[in-house]
């Protein structure tokens, strides 16, 4: 019998992986034991409503915009009454929204992209920075969002903002020589110290023409695919780019505030 240890099915961080099975464990309950009419209670009381939050100090621009919506005829004034409710704002809601998704799709794009930026991010930090990484993140983009779209009654759903969270903290150090970059270098634990390198400052990663790229690259593509999602028939429903934005910028300037102390050699790997 050998006793060369077994390559694990799963080779991510156990904050990742069971992040993505609780995901897709609650996709799954409101796909196979949810009648329709039980899924979208659940979404009215944990996706995000903007107007909700607005309603708390503008009730009466809210309930200005919801009659130009009844005076447009068609469905939107429903589904709008429907998820607006009584007004009221579920605290709870601008972070619950994060662990939903509209289809398999949007779940496995986002578990995809998780999986490659998220692994080498929470090696790095520990599953405890990461899962405060991941709210800071979520809140960041419930808030970039509900900028701009304060009057909307529409709900948000998706963790694409702590993702993109996750990949602006990874740019601050995968792009160093050594560095963990690319999903198959994510998938493998087996360089520890790629995992330690020191970041640099912000303004030494802005000025390093890899990381300007991939942004620029970013948000490009963010603004055409969230701009022109719907003209172009390739979602049924808006994409909140702007939360995508939100939780990159939270990530990518917050990382020293989870980063652990001393990232460089003496950096305890956990």
């Amino acid at each position: 019998m050998s006793d060369q240890p077994r390559e694990r099915l799963f080779n991510l961080p156990g904050v990742i992986l069971w992040l993505i099975v609780a995901m897709g464990a609650l996709h799954f309950f409101r796909q196979h034991f949810l009648t329709n009419e039980d899924d979208v209670a659940l979404l009215a009381a944990f996706s995000f409503v903007p107007a909700r939050l607005t309603a708390q100090f503008d009730a009466a621009g809210v309930a200005a915009v919801l009659r130009a919506i009844a005076l447009r005829g068609g469905d939107d004034i429903e589904i709008a009454n429907y998820f607006f409710g009584d007004g009221s704002f579920q605290p709870w809601t601008a972070l619950s929204y994060a662990f939903l998704h509209a289809d398999w799709m949007h779940f496995s794009l986002n578990s995809i992209w998780f999986a490659a930026f998220g692994a080498p991010v929470a090696r790095r930090f520990g599953p405890a920075r990461f899962i405060a990484l991941f709210v800071v993140t979520a809140l960041a983009g419930t808030l970039a969002h509900w900028l701009f779209h304060a009057y909307d009654a529409a709900p948000m759903i998706g963790a694409s903002a702590a993702v993109s969270g996750a990949m602006g903290a990874a740019l601050r150090f995968v792009f160093q020589p050594g560095a963990p970059l690319g999903l198959a270098l994510a998938l493998r634990p087996d360089e520890p110290l790629a995992y330690r390198l020191r970041a640099l400052p912000l303004r030494h990663v802005m000025r390093d023409q890899r990381v300007l790229t991939f942004i620029i690259f970013w948000f490009l593509s963010n603004l055409i695919f969230g701009v022109g999602a719907q003209p172009l028939g390739l979602s049924d429903g808006s994409i909140a780019w702007q939360a995508h934005v939100g939780g990159f910028l939270a990530g990518l300037l917050l990382f020293s505030g989870f980063d652990p102390k001393g990232s460089d050699s003496t950096f305890e790997f956990r």
